[in-house]
């Protein structure tokens, strides 16, 4: 779902995968399959012929490790939204482990890394985690809720290669009512150094219920005028401490899909949702340093094993794949 665009020329991951590669991209998160070999490691690449190669989901490729992970560092938030994925009880690992973490997913054959939490803006060794992984080949975009990307875009401009920001209404009434007063106001401040610095920004919105069919469009007019790349509706998954609302809020993929169809042509940016069929078998490193992933149709995450080498994270059968 894309409207016409000014093509740029980006950061994106590549592997071989026989006489061809697949590239990740960090900005939407998508994973495509280019007509040519490009090498593997990072590489810069039109955006516009990115999107124009067919995406593919990673479960096809059935690759030895995922093509992309979400690394939550921490848990700790300025925030308290309530349908959070993250599970607050889960401790978190000191400085040294962090970047031991760091150091085996830059040693994988992993191209992307989403660094998220938790809000991951509050680590002040988080430019130093992107270096790490950048240096290992990795494309790297952060998740955040944008309240402290204003004070930081500058350091992350040098470093980042796409920046989602969450947004829970296309303005404060709306997004204020489930992330607090002023957090709208924060976040919008933020896109702007985001974009004024040149990071690949992104509007991430979970779709619920009660919101969506009110906001959706608000949400797309609000991203064209604001300069962004673009908007990822994302179906809530019934993970963390959003699973209390998953009976209420949840809307089902079909109905999420019919919702954004009116949008395909017509959206002033570029617009994508994803499925929580899509989210299955999604590999999420948590802040103490343990492998999850998404089960099937993403209704429900699986501790899989510590990562304590490289290795830990190769997929088997039994664990699924993406």
């Amino acid at each position: 779902m894309t409207a016409p665009r000014t093509t740029t020329t980006r950061t994106f991951a590549a592997r071989t995968d026989g006489a061809e590669s697949v590239v990740h991209d960090p900005l939407t998160g998508l994973t495509h399959r280019a007509g040519t070999a490009l090498g593997s490691g990072r590489v810069r690449l039109s955006d516009t012929d990115v999107a124009s190669w067919p995406e593919v989901h990673p479960a096809a490729l059935h690759a030895d490790v995922p093509i992309s992970v979400c690394w939550s560092p921490l848990v700790r938030c300025n925030l308290a939204c309530p349908h959070c994925l993250d599970d607050k009880s889960v401790p978190e690992l000191a400085r040294p482990d962090r970047f031991r973490v760091a150091n085996l997913l830059a040693e994988s054959a992993v191209l992307g890394v989403d660094i998220s939490g938790g809000e991951p803006l509050l680590l002040r060794d988080l430019p130093e985690l992107i270096d790490v992984l950048v240096a290992g080949g990795c494309a790297v975009s952060v998740t955040t809720n944008g309240t402290h990307l204003a004070r930081r875009a500058e350091a992350l401009a040098a470093r980042v290669d796409a920046i989602r920001v969450s947004l829970d209404g296309p303005d404060a009434e709306r997004h204020d009512r489930w992330r607090g007063a002023g957090s709208f106001d924060h976040a919008i401040a933020g896109i702007h150094s985001a974009v004024a610095q040149g990071i690949p920004t992104q509007i991430q919105a979970v779709l619920l219920r009660s919101t969506a069919w009110a906001g959706i469009r608000a949400m797309v007019d609000l991203a064209a005028a604001l300069g962004v790349s673009g908007v990822t509706f994302l179906q809530m998954l019934p993970i963390g401490e959003g699973a209390a609302l998953a009976v209420t809020e949840q809307l089902t993929d079909d109905e999420a899909l019919a919702l954004l169809a009116e949008l395909s042509t017509t959206a002033a940016v570029p617009i994508r949702l994803r499925t929580r069929e899509a989210a299955g078998g999604f590999t999420v490193i948590r802040a103490d340093g343990q492998i999850w992933r998404n089960q099937p149709g993403a209704h429900a995450i699986s501790s899989l094993r510590p990562l304590h080498m490289a290795s830990d994270l190769a997929l088997t059968a039994r664990d699924g794949s993406a």
